[in-house]
């Protein structure tokens, strides 16, 4: 059960987390490094950040997520980094098993992101051999709501059949992660009770964000009526004694004063460029994998460029609060918490943030 607190204290930890954030501008600290292994997955979800598809065909190379290990881990305590590598599907990079394993031998925390589907017995067992520590496995509603969301029939199902292998396995943490949509606003109870029997450690359900393919399916986008349905569920979850379960929102989105720490175990900051990298299936060295592909926030690429360098040297545009170049953020009295909300949902032509949760829950 989670413990309460009064908003002035949330207010004192805010403003220290914010004095703590201008330092990280200066001396950014590598907390994840996100690998995107292939654009290419087994499904066409309607909601992808990255638009993978099966028609996709792009593999980072393995000798360059090798070299770019080899290169952080003599820069930086191995131990203190998570190593996530994603996709599309990352199971379907061809050298998949053997990076993980080289990963967690460098002495690094690695996890993946995965539809489940192609986690059978045999792969469970794989995955626990070669030293994964965690997975996050997507299940975005009942069985036939799941299925619609992810275009593919009988995906609930392999996806369930995968967590239970993972549980059964064991020593491999395993979060289900929901991405809540106008359509399945109303499937929260169902949706936990499920999460529950599969044996899962924790769930974090999320809203859907207007990024990626989820931009074509406006229809499906949440109002402030469901996402405070989404965020007091979840808080309500957190404080009940009888629940069974660890329920977290997921780290993006500023909720303000009344929500935050409310609905999960952390106060809101914007990892990109300052906590957290990605490097794409192109090799290109970018803040956020959810971030819009621009040209302009490409930070470099590791078929060329030392990510290290990269790291300690770039990122400037992650590296300011980004509050002061809207109006309407600035003059917020949240501003500095805030920073004008996640970078993945900044509106990078007109300078102002797409979502703010803030208003959507008063």
């Amino acid at each position: 059960m989670v413990t309460t607190m009064t908003n002035e204290t949330k207010l004192k930890h805010m403003e220290a987390l914010a004095e703590y954030r201008k330092e990280l501008y200066l001396s950014p600290r590598l907390v994840t490094l996100f690998f995107e292994l292939t654009d290419a997955c087994n499904m066409k979800c309607l909601h992808c950040g990255s638009c993978a598809s099966p028609s996709n065909k792009r593999y980072l190379p393995s000798d360059l997520v090798r070299k770019t290990l080899d290169e952080v881990a003599e820069k930086y305590n191995p131990s203190k980094i998570l190593i996530c590598y994603s996709g599309g599907e990352p199971l379907l990079h061809p050298d998949f098993f053997s990076l993980v394993e080289y990963a967690t031998k460098k002495g690094f925390y690695c996890g993946i992101t995965s539809n489940g589907t192609l986690i059978n017995e045999e792969n469970a067992k794989k995955l626990k051999e070669c030293g994964l520590r965690s997975v996050s496995i997507s299940i975005d509603g009942t069985r036939e709501s799941h299925d619609w969301f992810r275009g593919q029939s009988g995906a609930y199902d392999r996806a369930m059949a995968g967590i239970k292998n993972l549980v059964s396995v064991g020593g491999i943490y395993t979060q289900i992660t929901t991405v809540i949509h106008k359509k399945s606003i109303d499937l929260l109870d169902d949706i936990y009770n499920a999460v529950i029997l599969s044996g899962a450690h924790s769930w974090r359900p999320i809203g859907i964000d207007p990024i990626g393919r989820a931009l074509e399916h406006n229809e499906l986008m949440l109002d402030g009526y469901d996402y405070k349905k989404l965020i007091d569920y979840i808080k309500d979850k957190r404080c009940d004694k009888s629940n069974k379960i660890e329920v977290t929102y997921g780290c993006s989105h500023y909720l303000g004063v009344d929500y935050e720490r409310e609905a999960r175990d952390i106060y809101f900051i914007c990892m990109a460029g300052i906590m957290n990298a990605s490097i794409l299936c192109n090799g290109d060295i970018y803040g956020c994998m959810d971030i819009e592909r621009r040209s302009e926030l490409i930070e470099g690429n590791i078929y060329k460029d030392s990510f290290v360098d990269v790291w300690e040297n770039g990122f400037k545009v992650f590296r300011q609060n980004k509050a002061y170049k809207c109006h309407k953020c600035s003059v917020c009295e949240d501003r500095d918490f805030c920073c004008g909300e996640s970078s993945h949902t900044w509106d990078y032509n007109k300078n102002e943030p797409i979502v703010c949760l803030k208003k959507y829950l008063k």
